[in-house]
């Protein structure tokens, strides 16, 4: 089993990565193959609406790394979405990938366990942790918690591996994850049917 580690920092080795690196020694140890991937420096595109992806399954610009992340998030078995906090939320960039992703890609993800990290200085986790949760919670996706909220303190990776409390919480997110895979592998359950989606207008 796999499961994919997103850095959406555009620091390839900072606080985000020290956090997700914590969170790839409970997979490994848990007989779990962590793959990281970073989304990197370059410029992202933001959703223009044009809903094309509805009918190619992947959105219409192919030159960034939305549509490559996409593909790596289907095959994994789990998924593991990491931001720094920016202006008490993620990584704008991130969000903009996410958005694409979600839009066009989440009927593809469903049933698929994810959880979210998010590193900071000093405040708004909280708030960035629950703006990356919502893209799991609208795609039926099973959310993997921990023992507190996936959050690491620090702004150098030398002072997030100072975090202790928060690298055990990292360490605690690592194992969840391999104990509800392992879970649903040894159940093989089928998955939850789905109802068809009602759109409610508050519009009157």
């Amino acid at each position: 089993m796999k499961v994919l580690l997103v850095n959406g920092s555009p620091r390839e080795k900072g606080c985000t990565y020290t956090a997700l690196s914590e969170v790839a020694k409970s997979l490994k140890a848990g007989g779990v193959e962590p793959v990281f991937y970073s989304i990197g420096k370059k410029p992202v595109h933001g959703c223009i609406e044009c809903g094309k992806c509805r009918e190619t399954g992947k959105c219409v610009f192919d030159d960034d790394v939305c549509n490559e992340l996409l593909g790596r998030m289907q095959q994994a078995d789990g998924i593991v979405v990491g931001s720094p906090v920016f202006y008490a939320g993620p990584n704008g960039a991130l969000c903009a990938v996410l958005d694409r992703i979600f839009y066009c890609g989440a009927p593809t993800l469903a049933n698929k366990p994810a959880a979210a990290v998010v590193s900071c200085r000093r405040g708004g986790a909280s708030a960035a942790f629950d703006r990356l949760n919502k893209y799991f919670m609208m795609s039926r996706m099973p959310i993997v918690t921990s023992q507190y909220w996936n959050s690491v303190h620090g702004n150098t990776p030398d002072e997030v591996r100072r975090d202790l409390e928060g690298l055990q919480t990292m360490r605690t997110l690592g194992r969840n994850m391999v104990w509800l895979l392992q879970s649903i592998r040894q159940a093989k359950l089928s998955v939850p049917k789905q109802e068809p989606w009602i759109a409610t207008s508050f519009i009157r």
